[in-house]
């Protein structure tokens, strides 16, 4: 492969020089470049460029099924120093495209650590970039959207930059794009591993008080764990699972999960499940894409953001209360509050944005978020939730 561009489609001129040694560069689809070191997997990928705003936590960040079709910037500089264990891991295989940051990967220095970030990075055939101006890429992404872009690691330092600005050009974005196919089981399972404890790992629930359908529409593995924490044995279901397929498990509740991708294009076959679901009259809970779905099912329309909401420190208001909770969100689509019928409440509010953040149908135990009540990484302010829907499950909400 070779530097050399033709004007016609060279990226611009005032893209960062490129420095001495570079191995690594991420092409924008306006024909910016940002030179770096190329960590991880050797190759390119190319996807949507985000960034998340999060301290800790990044190995469950890079595992969360959400992030499918993304390149993460972490705007935290330091990155890798904590190292990389088998129990902070939210899926099997992770979904990222790749991931830029600022300052090179030190040492694992904590006690969990089992391995480098770096050869983690490589098991998975993940991309990644370091010695990227971390501040200059959140800005822009922040003033103008979250733009395309091709992340490319060449070990040898030779790219063909032509090549790599035609793809990034050529990728058509997440509108319209349904993941979560990609992500979600493909066979039906049981759960009933419990949270993580100090010294004792993870638990196993024992005596379940309840049985609940979760629709794995790239669910993480700290949902589930929530929901088992809570006295909930989960049967966990392929996305394309219908209402008679849910409903034939007998649940005594049923929870819409997280995922990626187009929530329209996704409602294309879980709106009529849910609908089903709701006809059925059990309670139901959803969480982020599973939030959006909730909307497209009651009447509602959903919309991709300028900027999305990603990292552990988002104020979220309870409208019906008043409390304030530190959320932790990953989401690049909302839900038009505008377009909801009058049967469906309004019940959480973003305080940075104003956008919607919950809804609950109006007397009947229907009700969903759209952050991550589970965290993971981020605060546990709304770990409540997972007791809200047991309530509901018991007739007491």
């Amino acid at each position: 492969m070779t530097d050399a561009a033709s004007p016609a489609t060279s990226p611009r001129a005032s893209a960062t020089p490129r420095p001495e040694g570079a191995t690594g560069v991420l092409v924008l689809a306006d024909g910016t470049l940002l030179w770096g070191r190329g960590i991880g997997a050797a190759g390119h990928r190319v996807g949507e460029v985000c960034f998340n705003t999060s301290m800790t936590g990044y190995q469950e960040i890079l595992t969360d099924p959400s992030y499918a079709g993304q390149i993460i910037t972490f705007t935290f500089p330091h990155v890798g120093n904590v190292g990389a264990n088998p129990e902070d891991i939210e899926t099997v295989t992770p979904a990222a495209r790749g991931l830029v940051l600022k300052a090179d990967i030190t040492d694992p220095s904590n006690w969990r650590a089992t391995r480098h970030l770096d050869d983690w990075l490589k098991t998975f055939d993940m991309v990644g970039l370091t010695g990227i101006d971390t501040r200059r890429l959140t800005r822009r992404i922040r003033d103008a959207g979250a733009p395309t872009g091709v992340i490319a690691h060449a070990p040898d330092g030779r790219f063909d930059l032509d090549a790599l600005l035609a793809q990034a050009r050529a990728w058509p974005g997440l509108e319209g794009m349904d993941l979560a196919k990609e992500v979600s089981c493909r066979q039906t399972y049981g759960w009933t591993e419990t949270g993580w404890t100090l010294g004792q790992g993870y638990g196993t629930l024992e005596t379940p008080k309840h049985h609940v359908v979760a629709v794995d529409f790239g669910a993480k593995r700290n949902i589930l764990r929530c929901l088992a924490s809570a006295g909930v044995k989960v049967t966990v279901v392929p996305a394309t699972a219908t209402a008679e397929e849910v409903l034939r498990h007998r649940p005594d509740g049923v929870f819409l999960s997280n995922g990626p991708g187009d929530p329209a294009a996704t409602g294309d076959y879980a709106v009529p499940m849910i609908r089903g679901v709701m006809e059925s009259g059990v309670p139901m809970f959803g969480i982020c894409l599973g939030h959006q779905l909730m909307a497209l099912a009651l009447g509602g329309r959903t919309t991709k953001m300028e900027r999305g909401h990603r990292g552990a420190n988002h104020p979220v208001k309870d409208l019906a209360t008043g409390r304030v909770e530190i959320t932790s969100q990953n989401h690049g689509f909302v839900v038009v509050p505008e377009s909801l019928p009058e049967t469906v409440e309004v019940t959480h509010v973003s305080l940075f944005d104003g956008t919607n953040e919950g809804l609950r149908l109006k007397g009947r135990p229907v009700f969903s978020v759209q952050y991550h009540p589970e965290a993971s990484p981020g605060p546990q302010d709304s770990h409540y939730l997972f007791q809200r829907f047991v309530d509901a499950i018991e007739g007491r909400y």
